[in-house]
């Protein structure tokens, strides 16, 4: 069960405020703002609830120190207070506050309230453990690939500076972004000796390597939540070509998925730009000139095109990589 803390001076409104929630919460009280404090460290609440006008510490007060400890910083705080003007307002969003909720208590309107924003906190947490899910499997893909460095962290941003070139709607493009760095997650199933060869492999080799397209869809489609589904698209069709010469099923112009299509340019592009056992890096004016003798076989045309018209940013986007590795 959640746990919330009240904070309130006047213990009428705690008893009214216990009225309301004690059927869905577990509720842990305070007086005054120290005693509140002490609580929030012992009891580590998933919420804090907290009156405005106390004696000894006012609520923006317990507010602002909440958020400056460590410990007690993602406590989401409402204020429920009698104070009603915008600069009142304004002040608590500024110390840290996601609502306010007016004195007289609204029984409805409080305990809606307080759900909205635990459920927000529900995403929020799920989103992180998504996030982490994504670096992990990222960084397994590539963890006997020794010579890649941040390259999947830089070809999902330039991937997304595609996207948004596109027209991808904003949500669409950091998707993209997000699942662009699992494309390679099939390669924990290749051999070291195939991974880590400082030469170019042998045909029997590649056709190991292959398969890390299939693998890394088995592996990410175990998943049914929209990152993962479109992670896995990318993972199986990456390496698929626009004339239907690439694997692993030899698909051909829009069949691909245009997610695949964009990380198939920004793949090749910084493959090209970066150091391998087995190659110098190219030059960036020699890079665009490859992927555009590339349009119309490997790459679709029209992502070329717009590939070439935002090469600023992907510059911007390299550089910015390049300082911190």
């Amino acid at each position: 069960m959640k746990k919330i803390l009240c904070v309130d001076d006047d213990s009428n409104n705690l008893r009214l405020i216990r009225q309301i929630l004690k059927d869905h919460y577990q509720l842990i009280f305070a007086p005054n703002g120290p005693r509140a404090l002490e609580a929030a460290v012992q009891h580590m609440p998933d919420m804090a609830l907290l009156d405005i006008m106390m004696p000894e510490m006012n609520g923006y007060e317990v507010c602002e120190q909440l958020k400056a400890n460590p410990a007690t910083r993602h406590i989401p705080v409402i204020f429920v207070t009698a104070m009603g003007e915008v600069a009142d307002e304004a002040r608590g969003f500024d110390v840290g506050a996601v609502d306010y909720i007016q004195k007289p208590i609204s029984g409805p309107v409080m305990l809606r309230r307080v759900r909205t924003h635990l459920n927000l906190v529900r995403v929020q947490e799920l989103e992180e453990s998504q996030k982490a899910a994504i670096f992990m499997l990222g960084e397994a893909g590539h963890y006997n690939d020794t010579d890649t460095g941040v390259h999947i962290w830089r070809m999902s941003a330039y991937a997304r500076a595609l996207a948004d070139a596109l027209g991808w709607p904003t949500h669409l493009a950091e998707r993209l972004e997000f699942a662009a760095p699992m494309h390679d997650t099939g390669k924990i199933g290749i051999p070291d000796a195939i991974l880590k060869a400082p030469r170019k492999l042998t045909a029997e080799e590649w056709d190991v390597m292959k398969t890390h397209a299939e693998i890394g869809f088995s592996i990410l489609s175990m998943s049914e939540t929209s990152i993962f589904i479109m992670a896995a698209a990318i993972a199986r069709y990456h390496h698929e070509k626009w004339d239907g010469s690439g694997y692993p099923a030899g698909l051909a112009g829009t069949a691909i998925p245009e997610s695949a299509r964009i990380v198939a340019i920004a793949d090749v592009f910084d493959a090209l730009t970066m150091k391998r056992p087995y190659k110098e890096p190219w030059g960036l004016e020699e890079a665009v000139v490859e992927i555009r003798r590339c349009a119309g076989s490997h790459f679709e045309p029209r992502l070329v095109d717009r590939f070439a018209s935002i090469l600023p940013t992907i510059i911007a986007i390299k550089e910015k990589w390049d300082q911190s590795s």
